[in-house]
């Protein structure tokens, strides 16, 4: 009896943008950490940025009580929760920005693929930048702008890189990426830098997109949004996930200025017909983070007083290793680069960001990311570290006063350890 011929194999017709696309670095470090852990290496988790506090009980109960919510909300978000947002951008810092005009997404990485795909222009990013910006661009087939920064200027954004960028083509539309504080360098920028670098994005015509996920983390409580110097041009994208320490809640918004309608009103249509609308228990539980109230104020004066006293910490050891790092003004992060070590770390076959980091996981347990999937070159001898890894539970409820080194070392182990293995390391 004849066999039938065994079915050929499905040709491969994959997207040509998505082609060799890897998965998110940070999410990648995270799942190879936890698997050398589970097979009994003592690893240091400083790769993927998750804030180490619990959400605030108020929030908790306001999801324990809103479980049974089940219906489908209205695609820009539910209206308490728009205006909680309304009144938290008021409260925090000064804006107007009107409840119908935010919309409410789950997370803010998909309302920036979003917007991305709706607004037809290039997308400007400093170089370094957000791991999942570029890649998104690429996934959407849109142009992407690396902006130059330098070690002088703590590697954020300039009025005069964006001014020598935008002259080159003065009409052409542009989405600059204003993100701060910064992933993955942890600055910031004072009011007359955003006043100056408004000034030019207003000449241009740059749309900025103001990405303050990590504003509620500011250091010392002291955030500016760029919006108030081109509020006409500012897009403000925020949520749950750093400062409420919620990021597998999944619920960001955008808040548009009322001459972005259009805008926003194109992403509103793309989001009815592929979210739908974000989980209703948790868009419920997050007016109430939105609200805020004393619990939230003590809740983030505690939070802020731990990660300020990590950020000077490590800064502090790696600088006195010998290592190029700006001092951190809010998030979990820092980007040292070790070029002062070039010499040193060629010697044992090390010349570039991603053979750093691995031969630092290899000998010391400690990952990071390197410098290269944030958008520096590959030789840069750079990484971002998040000094996330300890129980923030205990550290919150003991942070009554500024943290010691003491107290460090009692809350805060994982971490202290961690900042003496990699300046050791990178010695020898």
């Amino acid at each position: 009896m004849q066999q039938d011929a065994p079915a050929s194999a499905p040709h491969v017709h994959l997207n040509l943008n998505v082609r060799g696309l890897g998965p998110s670095a940070t999410l990648a470090i995270n799942e190879r950490s936890a698997e050398l852990s589970a097979a009994g290496r003592e690893v240091f988790r400083l790769g993927l940025g998750q804030s180490p506090f619990p959400v605030p009980a108020p929030v908790v109960e306001a999801l324990r009580q809103h479980a049974a919510e089940k219906d489908y909300l209205p695609v820009k978000g539910l209206p308490a929760l728009r205006e909680a947002i309304s009144g938290y951008l008021e409260r925090t810092e000064g804006l107007h920005y009107r409840a119908d005009h935010v919309l409410v997404g789950p997370g803010t990485k998909e309302l920036m693929f979003l917007l991305q795909l709706v607004y037809y222009g290039d997308l400007v990013i400093p170089t370094p930048s957000w791991v999942s910006y570029a890649p998104q661009a690429h996934i959407i087939g849109r142009h992407i702008r690396w902006l130059p920064t330098r070690p002088e200027d703590a590697l954020g954004v300039t009025p005069e890189a964006l001014e020598g960028l935008c002259r080159e083509d003065p009409e052409r539309p542009r989405l600059l990426i204003l993100n701060y504080p910064g992933n993955p360098t942890g600055v910031a920028y004072d009011p007359p830098q955003l006043e100056a670098i408004a000034a030019v994005a207003r000449r241009y015509r740059v749309l900025v997109l103001a990405d303050e996920i990590y504003s509620g983390t500011r250091f010392h409580g002291e955030h500016v949004s760029i919006a108030r110097y081109y509020p006409e041009g500012t897009i403000i994208s925020n949520g749950l996930s750093k400062w409420c320490g919620a990021g597998g809640w999944r619920l960001g918004a955008v808040a548009f200025p009322s001459q972005l309608g259009w805008l926003r009103d194109g992403m509103a249509a793309v989001a009815s017909e592929t979210f739908t609308s974000t989980s209703a228990p948790i868009q419920h539980a997050a007016v109430t983070a939105f609200r805020g109230g004393d619990w939230l104020d003590d809740y983030l004066v505690r939070s802020r007083r731990v990660l300020r006293a990590l950020a000077a910490h490590f800064q502090g050891v790696l600088t006195d290793a010998g290592a190029t790092c700006a001092p951190a003004q809010g998030g979990f992060y820092l980007f040292p680069r070790f070029e002062a070590h070039r010499e040193r770390l060629a010697r044992r076959g090390i010349d570039t960001g991603p053979a750093l980091c691995e031969r630092l996981l290899e000998d010391t347990g400690v990952a990071t990311l390197p410098g290269s999937v944030f958008g520096r070159p590959q030789e840069d001898l750079s990484l971002r570290l998040a000094y996330v890894d300890f129980d923030g539970a205990a550290a919150l409820a003991a942070a009554d006063v500024e943290p010691d080194a003491a107290f460090l070392q009692r809350y805060c182990p994982t971490m202290v350890t961690a900042a003496h293995r990699l300046a050791d390391w990178v010695q020898v």
